[in-house]
C-alpha cells in the first residue's frame, strides 16, 4: 500500500513537471514561428489579396493597414504596391502608448 502511494504521488510530480515544461515549449514555439504578431512575408499577402494574379498589390485588392496606407508605401505613384516597395516601405510604429 505504501509503494502504491509513493508511485501515485512520484507520477503526479512527473505530470505536472512534464506538463509545465512542454507549455513553456509550446508557447516558445508560438512567439518564434511568426504566429500572432508581426508582419507577414510579401508571398503570403500576395496569397491573401493579389486577386488578379498579377504579382502585385492595387489599391482596390488592398485591406486593412495596408490599404490605409497604400499611398506611402505605393513609392513610384503607379497605384500598385511591389514586393521591392513593401519591402522599402516605413516599418509601422508600435502602439501601447509607453511604460506604465
Amino acid at each position: 500500500m505504501k509503494n502504491t502511494v509513493k508511485s501515485m504521488a512520484l507520477l503526479a510530480i512527473t505530470l505536472v513537471i512534464v506538463s509545465c515544461g512542454s507549455q513553456q515549449t509550446s508557447n516558445q514555439n508560438q512567439r518564434g514561428s511568426g504566429q500572432g504578431k508581426g508582419a507577414p512575408s510579401f508571398s503570403k499577402i500576395l496569397e491573401e489579396m493579389d486577386t488578379d494574379g498579377d504579382g502585385k498589390i492595387s489599391e482596390s485588392e488592398a485591406k486593412g493597414p495596408l490599404k490605409n496606407d497604400f499611398s506611402t508605401i505605393d513609392s513610384d505613384s503607379d497605384g500598385y504596391i511591389t514586393e521591392s516597395e513593401m519591402e522599402n516601405a516605413p516599418k509601422p510604429q508600435r502602439g501601447g502608448g509607453g511604460p506604465r
